[in-house]
């Protein structure tokens, strides 16, 4: 069922302060629907909104909606939220950000990002190439984008580039126009509860693109392999490292500051195509593919291959994204959002090809018990491109189950089956002592994790 918004409605968002939420919040602000919402506290995403005059209440009360008509939640909300109760009660419409955002972009033409990894950088990307032109989009993203210093922007045209979050299968609520799919992977399992569920939400999700449109399918991931071969409607094309892509990526060059390649273009009933000497500020062989897909979309809608290089090159990158924070004797230190066994391996294998003579340094912090207790193994084998791991305390994001094994057994296990050496620390504290005591010479020191590790190598400078 279509929701239809007036824009009389007093629209209030619970968790407003969100990356994903907030962007949303500031779209629909900028279009003229009246907008408020609340969060346990201030952060950067809240101040944001105040100064775009969005009424904000710091606290969960069921006051809060006293006069509210639409209620929208994400998946972070607990059932036990005295705002969602009483919105309940009050037999409110409730909604899904997802399908909210589904609602929002219904009229405008569309290209949106979906994944298990490499979304936010993706459509960061797609965004930086269209900005190259007098295309115009809304952007909505998961992530900050440092070029428009905020989550969204609201855009002059009828274009809209969106990152869908598949966390709580909300995604295929959205008619994509567009649609890009990064790779597949085991994760958000408290929802799926299977592999074979997870793959049918996404098989959905590309059989929701029009025969005008297109879906963009990276063939180098295995579980985007078996989807192909799912779609009868044959109405995408494939892009990666692999001979069959009709985007097949060439003749890679890496270096600290840039990764460069060529695209070979074979498209069904068109003439081949070289595209040459495509340059990235950015590492790794997984942010080629995102480039890539970029450019595919790019290509495919019309946007000649000079400005899409132009809106590669001048990409300014996104926050919590393989971002320099310091120096500290001559060691630079970075910031990396990687929570996830194969994004760990993505970073650390994109660092160790163009920093193969530094010893590689990475300060980990699980992010979730669940996520930790599902992928223990994996986890463990992911470090395999480091020398030394400094693994942090759990941030348990509110989780309270229990572990179910030994923490220190698990730190034995990431040194067997990664083959590095492992301090494990219980502090920041604790974290900038041994960094200070043991960082000199060839190092180069990455902090990775979706919790509160970002603002631990912030602090580090004042700690050390």
């Amino acid at each position: 069922m279509k929701i239809e918004l007036a824009k009389k409605e007093i629209i209030h968002f619970i968790g407003i302060g969100g990356i994903g939420m907030s962007g949303l919040a500031l779209i629909m602000k900028a279009k003229g629907f009246k907008i408020q919402g609340s969060d346990i506290a201030i952060n950067k995403n809240i101040e944001k909104l105040k100064k775009n005059n969005v009424k904000i209440f710091i606290g969960h009360k069921k006051q809060n909606i006293k006069d509210v008509t639409i209620v929208v939640i994400s998946s972070a909300i607990k059932r036990n939220n005295p705002e969602l109760i009483e919105a309940q009660r009050k037999k409110l419409p409730i909604i899904k950000r997802g399908k909210m955002l589904a609602n929002l972009v219904s009229l405008m033409k569309n290209i949106v990002v979906v994944g298990s990894h490499g979304k936010t950088t993706t459509t960061s990307l797609v965004s930086s190439i269209f900005e190259k032109t007098k295309l115009d989009p809304t952007i909505i993203n998961g992530g900050i984008i440092n070029s428009i210093k905020g989550t969204a922007k609201l855009g002059k045209s009828d274009w809209s580039i969106l990152e869908a979050d598949e966390s709580d299968g909300s995604f295929i609520h959205i008619s994509p126009t567009y649609s890009i799919i990064t790779n597949v992977d085991r994760e958000h399992m408290d929802f799926y509860k299977s592999i074979k569920d997870l793959k049918n939400y996404f098989l959905k999700f590309i059989k929701k693109v029009p025969s005008f449109g297109k879906s963009f399918i990276c063939v180098d991931d295995k579980i985007n392999n078996e989807l192909i071969r799912s779609v009868k409607n044959k109405n995408f094309y494939t892009y990666g490292t692999k001979s069959n892509a009709n985007f097949l990526i060439k003749n890679i060059k890496q270096e600290k500051q840039y990764s460069k390649f060529d695209l070979f273009v074979r498209l069904p009933n068109k003439k081949k195509l070289v595209l040459k000497n495509f340059k990235i500020p950015l590492l790794g062989i997984h942010n080629i593919r995102n480039s890539t897909a970029a450019i595919a979309v790019a290509f495919t809608v019309g946007i000649s291959p000079s400005n899409i290089k132009k809106g590669l090159i001048n990409f300014k990158g996104v926050q919590r994204r393989f971002n320099k924070i310091f120096s500290y004797n001559k060691i630079d230190f970075y910031d990396d959002y990687a929570h996830h066994p194969t994004e760990i391996r993505s970073v650390l294998e994109g660092v160790k090809n163009v920093y193969n003579k530094c010893e590689k340094v990475c300060i980990f912090q699980p992010h979730r018990i669940s996520r930790l207790k599902d992928l223990r193994k994996e986890f463990s084998e992911s470090f395999k491109d480091a020398d030394i791991v400094i693994l942090c305390p759990i941030y348990t994001a509110g989780e309270k189950m229990k572990l179910g094994f030994s923490y220190n057994n698990f730190a034995k296990e990431i040194i067997k089956n990664s083959k590095v050496k492992l301090f494990l620390v219980n502090n920041n504290i604790q974290l900038a002592k041994f960094l200070k005591k043991n960082m000199y010479g060839n190092k180069i020191v990455i902090g990775m994790g979706a919790g509160s590790i970002s603002n631990w190598i912030k602090k580090l400078p004042e700690l050390m």
